[in-house]
């Protein structure tokens, strides 16, 4: 446990999970955010950059997420660069020491999505951060509006945001807004051979935490574009996120963590294959104090935006049309992640219901997947179905491997405690007293 004394300053942990090449432009705009409200020159805080990147996602090599030019890495005060490299060296460390076995460090490192994130918040424990802001290679320290029926942008400090509300409140856990192209789900003109009423029963069967039918309603009415919300923009105060099924739920990115407390940090996990590793981090923060805050990032979901980065801001955005190929890709592997997801979500949330629940998904999957197949002229959306199936007979599989990352996780920071202690540092503790200085710092 460490707590910040009024000499001590603030190390911030900035973590990426990518694999694509817009990284170093994400990055160099969410730098200069950083410069323009001043965290960069603040004396009390530390900047530290920790990137997990993937080679294989988009055929990327290492220097498009290293080669970061000179003025920009000025203004951090650390970089880590966790590839397979890094990755290897530190399971090999943690296995010699006897801290883990192989089996355990492939599950907690290696396994998709969540392999990214651990890693990164294992290198930010590790290099002994006080907070990590989570933030997504696709979206955009900005917001936009639709006000006067054209689009109205601005600014947004996402990091200081952040930083304000954690060390006001001494929440666990903060997670901002987003804006923008959110959903991949295109809209559907309906008619006699897909219904309204088809397609609703298609996102019930597949709906989770995020995606459901009376929001989607509303933001395909919109053309798939999701606005800011003024009233959110103009406000102060953050919202407690309440439990729903024993789950407070928070999104991956524009997502801050306290570290102060290791006690109080929990890992991710996704089943094999699967996306959800926000969702599953969701069912452990019943205890935990969550927030809201008045802060938006534009997520551009199909990566058509990236010139807004170099300053070029439309007054119209494109709707989502299922005609585009590269939208009903898109809809279709998102389909298949939440799919595969959803067993497990029901298996821990709802445990009484579960068979009737899978029950019900398989109606409607049966009585809609043909329709919308034959629509949107892909039959691969017809394999949903099987891996409904598929997940639902592994469900015990994959709730026996959440469990045992929670177990590798409180290994691992058993051993960072212990490491901490040898070294001479603190334990890890609970944030700024309410009269430290640090505070007017922000």
């Amino acid at each position: 446990m460490r707590t910040l004394s009024k000499q001590d300053t603030v190390n911030v942990g900035i973590g990426f999970a990518t694999g694509r090449r817009s990284f170093r432009k994400v990055l160099k705009t969410n730098i200069l955010s950083w410069r323009e409200c001043g965290l960069t020159q603040n004396p009390k805080f530390n900047l530290n950059l920790f990137v997990a990147y993937d080679l294989k996602y988009a055929n990327t090599k290492v220097t498009d997420y290293t080669g970061i030019p000179p003025h920009l890495l000025g203004d951090l005060d650390g970089t880590f660069f966790l590839g397979k490299t890094a990755q290897a060296r530190e399971i090999r460390s943690l296995v010699r020491s006897g801290v883990l076995s192989p089996e355990e460090a492939r599950l907690f490192f290696c396994a998709g999505y969540a392999g990214q994130r651990n890693t990164v918040l294992y290198w930010a424990m590790k290099q002994r951060m006080d907070y990590l802001l989570f933030l997504d290679d696709d979206e955009y320290p900005m917001a936009v509006t639709n006000t006067r029926n054209w689009a109205i942008w601005s600014g947004q400090h996402v990091l200081l945001s952040h930083l304000r509300q954690m060390m006001d409140t001494g929440a666990d856990i903060t997670h901002g807004h987003h804006c923008g192209y959110i959903s991949p789900i295109p809209s559907i003109e309906f008619s006699s051979s897909l219904t309204k009423e088809d397609f609703r029963n298609f996102i019930e069967a597949i709906s989770n935490d995020i995606i459901n039918w009376q929001s989607l309603e509303s933001l395909m009415r919109q053309g798939g574009v999701t606005y800011a919300d003024t009233a959110i923009l103009t406000g102060d105060e953050p919202q407690e996120v309440l439990s729903v099924n024993h789950c407070k739920f928070i999104s991956g990115s524009n997502l801050c963590i306290n570290l102060t407390d290791s006690a109080r940090v929990h890992p991710f996990y996704n089943p094999p294959g699967a996306r959800g590793e926000d969702t599953f981090l969701s069912t452990l923060l019943e205890d935990s104090k969550v927030l809201r805050i008045p802060c938006y990032t534009f997520h551009d979901g199909f990566s058509a935006y990236d010139h807004l980065m170099d300053g070029v801001l439309p007054i119209r955005l494109k709707p989502v049309c299922a005609d585009l190929s590269f939208v009903t890709d898109r809809f279709c592997r998102a389909c298949v992640g939440w799919v595969r997801y959803k067993p497990l979500l029901l298996y821990l949330t709802q445990r009484e219901n579960y068979e009737s629940r899978i029950e019900e998904m398989r109606r409607q999957l049966a009585a809609t997947l043909p329709k919308l197949a034959a629509y949107l002229g892909r039959e691969e959306f017809l394999s949903i179905a099987d891996e409904l199936e598929r997940y639902h007979q592994n469900v015990e599989l994959h709730a026996r491997q959440f469990r045992q990352t929670i177990e590798i996780w409180r290994k691992l920071v058993s051993y960072l405690e212990a490491e901490r202690k040898t070294q001479g540092f603190p334990a890890m503790g609970r944030g700024l007293p309410a009269d430290d200085p640090l505070r007017s710092a922000l």
